[in-house]
């Protein structure tokens, strides 16, 4: 991720835990499953997940301009033994103007 900067008081990141271990897994953690199980063709069943969500975040500095923001999420989840990621993006994309960032050499994703 390129930084993200709320200091002008827009957009928010929140988070929620779903800890699965033993009890009813709720409509988001079945969702999760099934795109770990469809896009890795495994089995899976997930005993921890966390979704952190960043929303409305303008780009790294905010005090230029705060007209472009981009909500994303990051879903990692565990079954004990493996861990994943998720890297899920508002319909079309990443919106933040890369060529008014200070490094042009932007990638979508993680290392």
């Amino acid at each position: 991720w390129d930084n993200a900067d709320f200091s002008r008081g827009v957009g928010t990141t929140f988070y929620q835990e779903f800890s699965t271990l033993n009890t009813a897994k709720p409509p988001f953690v079945l969702d999760v499953e099934a795109k770990v199980r469809r896009y890795l063709r495994s089995s899976y069943s997930a005993v921890w997940t966390l979704k952190i969500t960043w929303e409305k975040a303008p780009a790294y500095a905010a005090r230029t301009d705060t007209r472009k923001t981009i909500t994303y999420q990051a879903v990692l989840t565990t079954d004990g033994f493996r861990s994943y990621i998720l890297m899920l993006y508002q319909d079309g994309g990443m919106q933040w103007d890369y060529t008014r960032l200070t490094s042009t050499n932007v990638l979508i994703g993680y290392t």
